[in-house]
């Protein structure tokens, strides 16, 4: 462990950043070094994708690497800064937002050519904390480490979680008090809807030009040699955007706090604060405890989705052709472009899930009525799903496994002799879609109840033994990991986590 310094440049280079990428001048963000803490701590290094990145992770691990990860050193070639951008929060306009605990340090080029972000979380203030401290308690360090490296073995387009570390330091939240945690951020990028309202909203049009020019060289540039490039990339984000919600849908995975500010241009999940996976089905289920109306919802995340492209649309509309009126008409009809997409991407992730080879006439109703089965019956999602992996092609006592998880077993009976007439047309081998089920639909899942028992103990005793036992599945969550049945079981009622918070 260090002591607290003033933030001085490291001597050594442990993480390669690159300057050679586009760059968005002063207006975009503001210089600011992260502030050291008294005792930092390694909770984890990511060593995977460590090297994904170029980074020797021994070097993470190291006095020095853990001074970098807490914010105690600046390394060699970083810039850090504080990005700026605006957002509407729960549908209300908030004109200033930036990151108030979060400090970019710059960017990397992983060994597939992809140039991705790292980034302090709970790093100290930055001219956006707005009053706040800037820091982050362990425990949702703890939840979206957990929560993003889950969502990327699920294939999720996702930000990553580099490494965590303890800062030796209380945070205050409310009426009590947390240790405190840095997490250090991986992402394509950081840029949000919001960050095109923070110049649209204000009229600066050459602003958005810059950024929309920017997001097509680093994002889009197969759009870039369009005859019309600003039509062609709000067409593209609204499909990357699309499979993304399309990939939560199938994961049963709720956001929670769908403001335009945790929408990213590039197509990732962002922002994981009080984030939950479905238990038993019920399409409108809502955990966080800010959303109050359930605007977030689980099954409104497509409609909340399209809300936030249709107020990236309004910033846009100057780039987007030269009659004022055409404008808009071009704009609803990509806005229109999304429903279709998400659907198909919905239809064929679930079809995948279900076990057929190809998304057929009908297929629809064949995954909507297994959905209402689930809702009616109060079945757990993804022990449903798993179950049906499992199944013979021919109905027998291995069924109960599935029917038992339902209060009410005629509608999933009768759901599977139509699943297995399904099956029946594609003439597919049953070993084979046995194996290719099992490798889409989880044996383990970041249940809520499971994501506490990690926060508690990391926050009450300073024990990250849970987490480590769930990473150890949950990066790995298509296999059986003998000997960790209860991480894959539901919780018992008494365990249900029926809200998440935020945390920050």
């Amino acid at each position: 462990m260090s002591t607290a310094a003033e933030s001085v440049t490291a001597p050594a280079a442990p993480i390669p950043f690159d300057r050679e990428g586009p760059v968005l001048g002063e207006a975009f963000h503001t210089a600011v070094a992260p502030t050291p803490v008294a005792d930092p701590g390694l909770v984890r290094v990511n060593d995977a994708l460590a090297r994904e990145l170029g980074i020797d992770p021994a070097a993470l691990r190291s006095p020095e690497g853990v001074a970098i990860l807490a914010g105690n050193r600046v390394p060699e070639g970083a810039e850090p800064r504080a990005l700026a951008y605006a957002g509407h929060q729960f549908g209300n306009w908030v004109p200033q937002l930036g990151d108030g605990r979060a400090i970019l340090l710059g960017e990397v080029v992983d060994r597939q050519g992809v140039r991705r972000d790292l980034q302090l979380k709970g790093a100290g203030p930055t001219p956006f904390s707005r009053g706040g401290d800037g820091r982050a308690p362990i425990g949702p360090v703890v939840r979206e480490y957990l929560g993003s490296e889950f969502m990327a073995a699920l294939g999720v387009p996702t930000t990553r979680a580099l490494a965590a570390v303890t800062t030796g330091e209380p945070v205050r939240r409310g009426w009590a008090v947390h240790p405190g945690g840095v997490i250090t951020r991986v992402a394509a990028s950081h840029v949000r809807v919001g960050t095109f309202e923070y110049f649209g909203r204000r009229g600066d049009v050459e602003g958005v030009r810059t950024l929309a020019d920017y997001v097509i060289q680093r994002h889009y540039p197969e759009v870039a040699g369009a005859e019309e490039p600003y039509p062609a990339l709000f067409s593209a984000v609204i499909a990357r955007t699309a499979d993304l919600i399309a990939h939560w849908m199938a994961a049963g995975f709720i956001h929670g706090v769908m403001n335009t500010d945790n929408l990213a241009l590039a197509g990732e999940t962002l922002d994981y604060g009080p984030f939950g996976f479905l238990d038993t089905y019920a399409a409108d289920t809502c955990y966080s405890s800010i959303d109050t109306g359930g605007r977030y919802a689980f099954d409104q995340q497509p409609a909340m989705a399209r809300w936030g492209l249709t107020r990236l649309a309004e910033c846009l509309l100057p780039l987007l052709g030269e009659e004022s009126e055409a404008r808009v008409e071009r704009a609803k009809a990509l806005l229109d472009e999304f429903l279709p997409r998400f659907e198909a991407t919905w239809r064929a992730l679930m079809a995948e899930r279900l076990g057929l080879a190809e998304v057929r006439e009908g297929d629809g109703e064949l995954l909507h009525d297994l959905l209402q089965a689930m809702a009616d019956g109060r079945a757990d999602y993804h022990l449903t799903l798993r179950g049906l992996s499992d199944l013979p092609d021919i109905a027998g006592p291995a069924d109960a496994a599935v029917v038992d998880l339902f209060d009410e077993p005629a509608a999933i009976t009768a759901w599977l002799a139509r699943w297995r007439a399904r099956l029946a047309e594609q003439g597919r081998d049953e070993a084979e879609r046995q194996t290719a089920m099992r490798a889409v639909n989880p044996k383990f899942v970041l249940r809520n109840h499971l994501a506490q028992w990690a926060v508690d103990a990391a926050t009450e005793e300073g024990d990250f033994t849970p987490m480590d036992r769930l990473l150890a599945v949950l990066t790995d969550p298509f296999a059986d990991h003998l000997g960790e049945e209860e991480l894959a079981r539901p919780p018992r009622d008494e365990q249900r986590v029926q809200r998440t918070f935020c945390g920050t």
